[in-house]
This record gives structure tokens, C-alpha cells and sequence, in this order.
């Protein structure tokens, strides 16, 4: 796959570019499925959902791009529906977009629904905020743990080779200093990249490459 890992959706012209050069045409020629299933295990995690869905989330925008369709992939619904009514449809789309909320809770449907196993053989761009684009990471350190998956531990699908540490220095958010990132990283067996919300990291085949209008450090394992 191709993924635009972002730290708060697609913020500014830079990360704008680099998703319509990843899609190959415009976003508004492009079919985009939605997915909001890690907000259900936070506070709140209905309204935030709904929002995401119908395009109000202004700081984090995803949703309101202009998309040319837009549909919602609720993972937790898929076990119960056969794979032939859903998984043509992801075939099919140009792109997914994976809400922020609780990782690990994400991670534990993305496996449950048969979509983690799928993702690999996607045309679609991989679009994540924030726990979107962490699910894709090895492991997310036990600072991100809050829903606890039956089998414990804190890791993720590890489709990407590096960890993130997401919000670097959001005024909102004052566990999230470049302090916090360093002492966070050390744990960090993989390259760990602590990006602000100006920041996303692009992957194609492997290859890295950040893209900012903000500041961000990669710190080595």
C-alpha cells in the first residue's frame, strides 16, 4: 500500500500535495471510505464520530476534502456481514481514511473484521490521523494504552517499519512535549519519528519521506 500518516488529517498545502500525487488524480475525481471505528472506546467517541463522518472537524480535516464519494467502513459491523458485500467495495475505493481515537482498540478490529490481513493487496492510499496512522506502526509504547486488547501488550499491525509519536507540542495536549517524545522514543525498539500536526509521513514501497510546514524529529532506536 501506499500510506499518508498524519498527525491531524490533512492540515496544510504540503500534505494536501501529497496525497493527490499518492491518489494519481484529483481528490475530487477520487472514492473515499471512512472509517471511525477508533473513536467508539474513548469519552465522547460518538459525537467524535459523527463529526468525522459528516465533515466537522475543521482542525483535523479528512472527511471534508471534497471527495468525489464518500462512504463509512465500520469495522465492527464486518464480522457479521458476509465478505462478499463488503470487501469489492474496499477493493474498489481510491482511498481510506482512518479516524484518530484509541489505537489499540482500532488494531483489535482491523484484525477482528479480516480488513488487517486485506490491506496488503489494496490499490487504495492508506490515509491515517493520529491512532489511524499509529495502528500502522510495529508498537506504540505503553503512553498510548488506554483500551486494553485481550491479549495485552501494545502492539500494532507494523505495516510500516518505524513508530510515531503524533500532536508534538499541540497547546491542547501538554503531555505531548518534545521531552515527553524523547523519553517516549527510548523505548522504542524501531526508528521513531515525533511529528506536529503540520507533519505527515509519506511511504511508497518502503521508502520514507517526511512531509512538514511544521517541525518534527526522528529519533534512533
Amino acid at each position: 500500500m501506499r500510506f499518508l500518516l498524519t498527525s491531524a488529517g490533512i492540515t496544510n498545502t504540503s500534505i494536501h500535495n501529497a496525497l493527490v500525487d499518492l491518489l494519481g488524480k484529483p481528490i475530487a475525481e477520487s472514492s473515499a471510505l471512512c472509517i471511525p471505528t477508533a473513536n467508539h472506546a474513548q469519552p465522547g467517541g460518538a459525537g467524535h464520530a459523527w463529526r468525522f463522518i459528516s465533515g466537522r472537524e475543521p482542525r483535523t480535516p479528512m472527511c471534508e476534502l471534497g471527495w468525489k464519494s464518500l462512504g463509512v467502513l465500520e469495522l465492527t459491523a464486518l464480522p457479521s456481514i458476509d465478505d462478499e458485500v463488503w470487501v469489492p467495495m474496499v477493493q474498489e475505493t481510491d482511498v481510506l481514511l482512518v479516524n484518530g481515537g484509541d489505537t489499540l482498540y482500532l488494531c483489535y478490529w482491523m484484525r477482528q473484521s479480516g480488513l488487517a490481513e486485506l490491506l496488503p493487496s489494496l490499490r487504495a492510499v492508506y490515509v491515517g490521523l493520529s491512532a489511524g496512522s499509529l495502528v500502522m506502526t510495529p508498537k506504540i509504547g505503553e503512553d498510548f494504552v488506554h483500551w486494553t486488547p485481550p491479549t495485552g501488550g501494545n502492539e500494532t499491525l507494523g505495516l510500516v517499519d518505524f513508530a510515531m509519536f503524533p500532536h508534538l507540542d499541540n497547546e491542547m495536549l501538554p503531555d505531548f512535549s518534545m521531552a515527553d517524545a524523547e523519553r517516549w522514543a527510548a523505548g522504542m525498539p524501531v526508528p521513531a519519528y515525533a511529528i506536529d500536526d503540520q507533519t505527515a509521513i509519506k511511504v511508497v514501497d518502503g521508502t520514507v519521506e517526511v512531509v512538514s510546514e511544521g517541525h518534527w524529529k526522528l529519533f534512533a532506536p
